[in-house]
């Protein structure tokens, strides 16, 4: 999944651990893992890559 920002790290590219209320990401650049509420991902998602 790619977001409209990038993490600290320089990276835009996150997987998704887990979906729910909250989403657990993480990121593909430093492998840092955050929880953000569903809402937010809705938001700030740019583009979804399935999973190969």
């Amino acid at each position: 999944m790619k977001l409209k920002k990038p993490h600290p790290c320089g990276s835009n590219f996150w997987e998704i651990l887990r979906v729910g209320a909250d989403f657990r990401l993480k990121c593909q650049g430093c492998g840092h893992m955050v929880m953000v509420p569903r809402k937010l991902v809705e938001k700030n998602t740019k583009e979804l890559q399935k999973k190969i």
